[in-house]
């Protein structure tokens, strides 16, 4: 099944992680071998190699760069500035996949229809396609860079990701989205950009929702039903964001799927964490909707995490095609299975850019 994957780092792995990933996994794995300056070292799980085997033909693909204010804990850039030439970098590589050959960035319906029906056809190395997205708007030093950026092919943004930002709080901080917050929704809805709701504190969050009303989602984001934490939704935040037809991905890591995760003591395996609890996630916002329209896959993988973090039944991103069989075993029909692998995200898509 054609799966959209509404979260991606690649960038990110790519640049500050040194990942080739023209190559597949497990030789990116095989360089890795005794380097200690990242937890998952030789455990990554994505390349686009590893997408292509799981017919993982389209993506979210972040830029991402963190401000941080003199004596944040947080790791992050010194100054605006630097953020955004950070995101800079990152919109590089993505241009130079493309010249390879490797990717394809998706801007508009013409596109998204034309690559769609490319991933129909026999051709041998199909280039996976792209639609980029920030995660944290901190890099925009003013609503100018915005513009840019938009320009640039940005079709979505989050405001803030963790701690507190420029323009709103985000996970594990609390407080409101303040008048640059207000200003950057106000931009952001003249552009016809998507918000991601993804990352935003329970505050922002509401006050968001207040004076926003253009479109939105959540590109990779769980329910607090089930692991009781702020980065997770509450089933009030999930019907709020069911009423303005949103869809919400389901993410894949460990710690947002079960209670209790320990970092770096906790293992998938002794924690049962499967893609079964992915599932769950699932579930849960579709009794919520009363339908199968309104979630997906924004799986995160290798977001500073690899397999010590992830599902214990996913070697690489390609295991994604266990979800359609784990859907039909709990009683989701076809066509059900197939808005949650691809269409619903393709399908708000869609209707935000027509």
């Amino acid at each position: 099944m054609f799966i959209f994957d509404a979260h991606l780092d690649l960038s990110m792995n790519a640049m500050e992680w040194n990942r080739d990933l023209t190559l597949p996994v497990a030789e990116i794995r095989e360089r890795e071998q005794g380097m200690t300056d990242k937890p998952d070292r030789g455990k990554n799980t994505v390349s686009l190699p590893a997408m292509r085997e799981g017919n993982i033909g389209l993506c979210m693909a972040t830029q991402i760069a963190r401000f941080v204010k003199k004596g944040s804990s947080l790791p992050g850039w010194h100054s605006q500035h630097q953020a955004w030439a950070q995101t800079q970098g990152q919109l590089a590589w993505y241009k130079t996949m493309e010249a390879a050959g490797e990717m394809v960035q998706i801007k508009d319906i013409d596109g998204l229809e034309s690559h769609l029906k490319l991933w129909k056809s026999d051709m041998p190395k199909k280039p996976v396609g792209y639609i980029l997205s920030l995660e944290g708007a901190d890099s925009i030093v003013d609503l100018s860079y915005l513009e840019k950026s938009y320009e640039s092919g940005l079709r979505a943004i989050g405001p803030a990701h963790y701690g507190p930002g420029i323009y709103a709080h985000g996970t594990d901080s609390v407080g409101g989205i303040g008048q640059k917050g207000k200003d950057l929704l106000k931009k952001v809805e003249e552009l016809n950009i998507i918000l991601d709701a993804t990352h935003l504190c329970d505050k922002s969050f509401w006050e968001t929702m207040d004076v926003y009303n253009g479109p939105v989602w959540a590109s990779h984001n769980n329910c607090r039903e089930l692991v009781d934490h702020n980065r997770q939704f509450s089933d009030e935040q999930i019907k709020e964001l069911i009423s303005r037809d949103a869809v919400i991905g389901v993410a894949l890591d460990a710690w947002m799927m079960v209670p209790n995760w320990v970092r770096g003591k906790s293992t998938p395996k002794e924690m049962n964490v499967t893609l079964e609890i992915a599932v769950d996630n699932i579930d849960h916002i579709c009794q919520l909707a009363g339908n199968t329209d309104h979630v997906g896959i924004g799986t995160d993988l290798d977001g500073a995490f690899g397999k010590e973090q992830s599902p214990y039944d996913l070697d690489t991103i390609a295991d994604l095609q266990k979800i359609p069989d784990l859907l039909t075993k709990r009683g989701y029909t076809s066509s059900g299975i197939e808005k949650i692998m691809n269409q619903n995200f393709i399908n708000f898509l869609k209707k935000v850019w027509s």
